[in-house]
């Protein structure tokens, strides 16, 4: 069904080329097309995925390729093997999302790809494809940010309004904004060094978590959990950051320093070294993932108390939209839940299959 050749995956514009592609592009949402389907591809950090979606929502076709297993093997994901894993699977992924929908190339609408935020060499693998791709079947391009994406995929499978309140925390990005229409966005909030996840992941890395028998084939935020169900989240008194300030900034380098210390305490008490497992594992797991939950939802009461008090949101039945992959974390939803609860305000958030990057939600 796709006409692509072979080398479809490794096509390499130039730079310039893409950069005067971009600047002389002109999308008009309020163009009218036949069918109005849409294939989405996303590249920006480590899934290789592709979705075709009609107008009203219909997910007529997805697929998806994962890099997880790879990357837990390296300790984290190196770019140059992300975009390499990008090349070999982007054009398979993009002809198993078509033929799942029954779409023939040629009766697609437009193509939307992602172009920013992300891993520069994974984003590229995708433009690059999908620039191709413009031209051989001469449609329109539609270039997505992602953070829009995670934040209006809630309109997929809810009923919500503008304007909502919108937290995106995943492992590459963490930040509060209130959605006042498509494209219009403002920020209240953003993380000042590293994203939840990211620090998640780190915390999980230095317990050596890959060895423990039952988190070896999770990543380091979902052996977090997994964990923590067993552990006491107040065995170790730590504060969250940035208590007195009067912002909604997030801030996450200091709970992981904090439980590196934590660690290597308990690595000398325990009398073991380095990449053995502590006994206190599941308690240390439990206590940064309460930690970065008071944190988040802190944060999150501010940028409530800030809108409501400026008439942004309404006083009543206001949304909170949580999304991004730290969003399927389910203790950090309940958190969110006793917030919104205490609020007046009503929590939504993606299925989990949709936290995570996707294609529908570029599509």
């Amino acid at each position: 069904m796709l006409t692509l050749n072979k080398t479809a995956g490794v096509f390499k514009p130039s730079k310039r080329k893409i950069y005067e592609f971009l600047r002389s592009f002109n999308f008009h949402p309020g163009t009218l097309f036949l069918h109005k389907i849409v294939l989405g591809i996303e590249t920006s950090c480590d899934d290789t995925a592709a979705a075709v979606v009609d107008e009203t929502g219909n997910v007529l076709g997805e697929a998806i390729h994962s890099q997880t297993e790879v990357h837990l093997k390296t300790g984290g994901i190196i770019p140059p093997v992300a975009q390499q894993l990008h090349r070999e699977n982007i054009q398979r992924i993009v002809q198993e999302a078509l033929s799942a929908s029954s779409i023939s190339p040629s009766d697609l609408s437009a193509i939307a790809t992602t172009i920013k935020p992300g891993l520069a060499l994974s984003l590229g693998v995708g433009l690059s494809f999908s620039l191709q791709l413009v031209g051989q079947l001469k449609k329109p391009f539609i270039p997505i940010h992602h953070m829009e994406a995670h934040a209006l995929t809630i309109r997929l499978t809810n009923k919500v309004e503008f304007p909502f309140l919108v937290l995106l925390i995943s492992g590459g990005h963490c930040l509060l904004a209130l959605v006042q229409g498509v494209s219009d966005f403002l920020l209240l909030g953003k993380s000042l060094d590293i994203a939840p996840g990211d620090m998640l992941d780190k915390v999980a890395r230095r317990l050596s978590l890959i060895k423990h028998p039952e988190c070896s084939t999770m990543s380091g935020g979902k052996a977090i959990e997994h964990l923590a169900r067993q552990g006491n989240r107040f065995h170790f008194d730590i504060i969250p950051p940035l208590q007195r300030a009067k912002n909604c900034d997030f801030s996450f380098a200091g709970i992981q320093h904090l439980m590196n210390k934590i660690i290597i305490q308990k690595e000398k008490e325990e009398g073991i070294e380095q990449g053995q497992i502590l006994s206190s594992a599941a308690d240390i797991a439990a206590a940064v993932q309460h930690t970065t939950a008071c944190h988040i939802v802190k944060r999150t009461h501010r940028a409530i108390l800030f809108c409501k008090q400026r008439d942004l949101l309404p006083q009543n039945n206001a949304v909170l939209v949580a999304s991004g992959g730290v969003a399927s974390n389910f203790y950090i939803r309940r958190a969110l839940e006793v917030l919104t609860n205490a609020t007046q305000c009503t929590l939504l958030c993606p299925p989990p299959r949709l936290c995570t990057d996707n294609g529908i939600m570029i599509a």
